[in-house]
């Protein structure tokens, strides 16, 4: 054969061989899943979610590609529920405290009546029936998918500055910033305190003009945000409410999927729930250890005392349910499952 029959035989495969690539890459990436989180990408649920997209492309055989966005490099968690519903992205796992202000049911898990459980008894009532009638509202009202279990972040407790809390007596007056909830005011009042609203970046200021000298978050917060920088060096360890965050998917998108790739979703997300809330524990312990490393000295109620002030605390929580719009029907199916043995 010619030197030139040679040289465009050689072109025409090349040509032919780059045109099935390319129509195998377009036809591998049939669907698009833009993920977003706000946290950052050494958080615990930062970490998950990736391990997490990584297995929905390799499970899918790359049929759905994964733009995992991280930092709030897409939306802020506080944004993100709207961005979801209006399709501008497709998946996000928001903390649960973002989503008690669309769906009323999510408060559930704020009520007195989980007040001072451990994470056990909230994984139990979570992973059941009632989670499961919790999420099928966060379904039906907002017309997403949720995949399945929820992510951990760990209790929340208070934090304070100028003098320690040994026991719930300590609590009368203090002026305690929370990031707003009816639960979480209704609970604190009824233990004495004052909870102010604050928002977060403007808690420092806060803690310094003597505005709040108590904080309700969790040990992980405090050590990544250095609050020990911010004056805190009292921790009351009372369990106050167990911190979650949420998993959704655009209804639109999973209503697009073919069943096998829903399966692999949900099989994907599943897959990593477990080792997401061991490591997350794990972080609240690291957290922890960090705090009393600071100085920080932190203190735990006995057992009883978190009954007795979980009682005091339920004779509010009428008022709080029909202030939050909770289900009076979930409430009471709670109660029983939590007393249940």
């Amino acid at each position: 054969m010619e030197p030139t029959l040679l040289l465009r035989s050689a072109i025409h495969y090349v040509f032919l061989l780059c045109s099935v690539l390319a129509f195998s890459t377009v036809q591998a990436a049939e669907y698009r899943l833009r993920l977003s989180t706000e946290n950052t990408r050494d958080h615990v649920q930062t970490q998950a979610l990736e391990r997490f997209a990584d297995s929905v492309e390799q499970s899918s055989k790359q049929r759905i590609q994964v733009d995992f966005y991280h930092d709030a490099r897409l939306f802020r968690d506080r944004d993100v529920i709207s961005a979801l519903i209006g399709g501008k992205v497709e998946m996000a796992v928001p903390g649960m405290w973002h989503l008690d202000r669309y769906i009323p049911d999510v408060g559930l898990y704020m009520l007195p009546l989980f007040y001072g459980r451990e994470a056990s008894e909230h994984h139990r009532i979570r992973d059941g029936v009632i989670g499961e009638r919790v999420s099928t509202s966060i379904e039906t009202l907002l017309g997403v998918e949720v995949p399945g279990r929820w992510l951990d972040l760990g209790h929340a407790h208070l934090y304070f500055t100028d003098s320690p809390v040994s026991k719930h007596e300590d609590l009368s007056g203090r002026k305690i910033r929370i990031p707003g909830g009816v639960a979480n005011r209704g609970r604190l009042e009824a233990f004495g305190a004052e909870p102010t609203v604050i928002a977060w970046p403007d808690l420092p200021n806060a803690l310094k003009q003597g505005r709040v000298s108590g904080v309700l978050t969790t040990h992980e917060t405090v050590r990544s945000a250095s609050l020990w920088e911010q004056g805190i060096r009292y921790g009351f360890e009372d369990m106050e409410y167990f911190a979650q965050y949420v998993p959704m998917v655009n209804g639109q998108f999973w209503n697009g999927l073919p069943p096998d790739l829903q399966r692999v979703v949900l099989d994907s997300w599943d897959a990593i729930v477990d080792e997401e809330r061991r490591q997350a524990a794990e972080s609240q312990v690291h957290a922890r250890e960090e705090m009393l490393r600071r100085g920080i000295k932190l203190y735990q109620p006995e057992p009883d005392a978190l009954v007795q002030w979980r009682e005091r605390a339920l004779q509010r929580q009428p008022e709080m349910v029909d202030t939050m719009g909770v289900s009076r029907e979930l409430v009471d199916l709670a109660t029983e499952v939590i007393k249940a043995p």
